[in-house]
């Protein structure tokens, strides 16, 4: 059977075969991080979020791979690119869908100020002691919550189903903790891309979840030094700026 290839990154390619997505991951990525990948799905799923499918979890020879049921339709993100014109009410359902994974909580995840401690620690490289030790205490003094958070959740990983459904895709990055972090590393994402998209997401998410815009921003720094670990070297010197 074809492959027919979805996305090529530095750990992993996915492509579809068939009726599945498989999400090939390159040999030596650990084994306990896909499977940790796939618990995280499942238990999205049983918190009664729609994700589609997890088949399986197996090594192909070639290294890990999570095995995925394929559904058709658009993501976000081609949505928002053909329709520029809808962008507003497109960016409104958007973040309707995130606040609908902020409403759930999840026991058996991972706490998300646990990652982001451990995240901050791993940037000996890149940023300083004394910067280091910043974001650790303004991470420690942010409030906790027990909310799920997605993590990278991007117009990218959110599927429209042609049964107009809707899909949430990725969950590698999942936790409990904040919403407002969930939200302020959305934020980045657009801003990454396009700063227009990231302040119509920011007021729509804070006038749907009447949070202050501040609170948000507070955790930009923070969730700017955890993007900084996923090592994507166009992004540093941006990624730098907001971790000041």
């Amino acid at each position: 059977m074809s492959k027919e290839i979805i996305v090529e990154r530095g750990t992993k390619t996915v492509y579809r075969e068939g009726s599945k997505i498989v999400k090939q991951f390159k040999a030596g990525y650990p084994k306990s991080a896909v499977i940790k990948e796939a618990f995280n799905h499942a238990l999205a799923e049983e918190s009664g979020l729609n994700v589609p499918a997890l088949l399986e979890v197996k090594n192909t020879g070639e290294g890990w791979a999570l095995v995925i049921e394929a559904v058709e339709g658009k993501t976000m993100a081609q949505l928002m690119a053909e329709q520029p014109e809808n962008l507003e009410a497109l960016m409104t359902q958007f973040v309707e869908i995130q606040s609908d994974v902020h409403r759930r909580t999840c026991k058996q995840m991972g706490r998300l100020k646990d990652k982001l401690n451990a995240q901050i620690s791993s940037l000996r490289d890149e940023l300083d002691a004394s910067t280091r030790y910043e974001l650790h205490v303004r991470l420690e003094n942010m409030k906790p919550h027990t909310k799920i958070t997605h993590g990278d959740f991007n117009p990218t990983n959110v599927l429209i189903g042609e049964d107009g459904k809707v899909y949430i895709l990725d969950w590698a990055h999942a936790a409990i903790g904040n919403a407002s972090a969930d939200a302020a590393m959305t934020y980045l994402q657009f801003a990454l891309e396009d700063q227009k998209k990231a302040d119509l997401y920011l007021k729509l998410f804070c006038k749907k979840n009447d949070i202050a815009m501040q609170y948000v921003q507070r955790w930009l720094p923070i969730v700017a030094a955890a993007q900084m670990t996923k090592k994507h070297g166009a992004e540093k010197a941006f990624l730098i700026h907001w971790t000041q």
